[in-house]
């Protein structure tokens, strides 16, 4: 019997119905989209802490665990669905200590031993009598993170982990978060809509729109392949333009007013193409797909140059941070096989 999270639920919100239906074997899942699609509702359904109003949520290991079936009325409470769920806040209890927070939820035989295991495994020697205000946001996420993981969950729950940090502890945190997803045997379903962190953290991503799911599958392939204009733009892509097919692999960019050769070919249902920002490369006159790069806009950052064209693309070319001079090309070409063909 294969290891498998099941989820299939609906449910009817004031601003749209949520629709999620997934079936997870690989070990880490993200769940991407904007603000207010649904993500952290899909995440407490599955926790138990808010009830869908139909489906099925199942965790298959050794033997199959109904969480919630709407058919059969099983709906198991949270504390009995072995669920860990690392909120936005941490939410630590405010009047207990670290090995306290960290102890929550252990019986008094496992208790000595495990919190010991876990405040080394998660660096937080010496401050096991604080409390969590004096605890620094990235020491009050390991100490959420030590007391999830004490009692052996079979799922983890991250709902945006770092939304509230800086850029510095952020990189640090995420590096630790992925050390320690590595070793674990369960399955993790992190909520974000930071594309960076997706693409860092999850075997398998779903992208979410307005509580539906708008494409799901293997992380390098929804970003190499996002099919769709929204699925794009969540994964980074800024550059994205309307067209008119002129045949099956040319078509003119109504937003850019240039002609563009295509390696796919172009079915009737293409009406946007997507071209990232990093994938131009200087070119001569005369070469296929060549832009004009005169009348540029060109803005320095601490490890990329920024350049607008004059026909509104936008094109990221890497520096090092001591570079201060930039030599613009008269033209730049978009490879044929680096268009994304896009529909709506």
């Amino acid at each position: 019997m294969s290891n498998m999270l099941k989820v299939n639920i609906q449910k009817k919100l004031s601003e749209f119905d949520l629709d999620i239906d997934f079936q997870l074997k690989n070990k880490r899942l993200g769940i991407l989209g904007p603000s207010g699609c649904g993500k952290s509702m899909t995440l407490k359904s599955i926790a138990g802490i808010v009830n869908p109003d139909e489906g099925i949520i199942s965790l298959t290991t050794n033997e199959k665990i109904d969480y919630y079936d709407s058919q059969n009325k099983i709906n198991l409470k949270p504390q009995n669905r072995n669920v860990g769920y690392l909120f936005q806040n941490y939410a630590l209890f405010p009047n207990m200590t670290v090995e306290e927070n960290v102890a929550i939820g252990l019986s008094n035989n496992q208790e000595k031993t495990r919190v010991s295991e876990m405040i080394k495994r998660f660096h937080l020697e010496g401050l096991e009598k604080r409390y969590p205000r004096q605890l620094s946001g990235g020491q009050q996420q390991r100490v959420a993170l030590a007391r999830i993981l004490a009692y052996g969950p079979d799922v983890i729950l991250l709902d945006e982990p770092f939304s509230a940090m800086d850029t510095f502890l952020k990189e640090q945190l995420r590096m630790e978060l992925l050390n320690l997803l590595e070793g674990f045997e369960g399955f993790s379903i992190m909520v974000t809509h930071d594309r960076d962190e997706a693409f860092q953290f999850c075997d398998e991503l779903i992208v979410l729109d307005k509580g539906k799911i708008i494409a799901k599958g293997d992380t390098y392939e929804i970003f190499e392949n996002p099919r769709k204009v929204q699925v794009a733009r969540l994964t980074g892509c800024k550059n994205i333009s309307k067209i008119e097919m002129i045949d099956e692999h040319h078509l003119k960019s109504l937003d850019w007013g240039i002609e563009l050769e295509v390696s796919e070919k172009i079915t009737p249902n293409i009406t946007h193409i997507g071209i990232r920002a990093h994938d131009f490369t200087f070119a001569e006159k005369g070469e296929v797909n060549v832009i004009d790069t005169q009348n540029s806009t060109i803005l320095e950052m601490p490890f990329e140059w920024e350049i607008t064209l004059e026909n509104g693309l936008w094109w990221k070319y890497d520096k090092q941070i001591h570079e201060h001079e930039f030599n613009m090309p008269d033209h730049l070409k978009i490879n044929p096989e680096d268009i994304i063909l896009l529909e709506v």
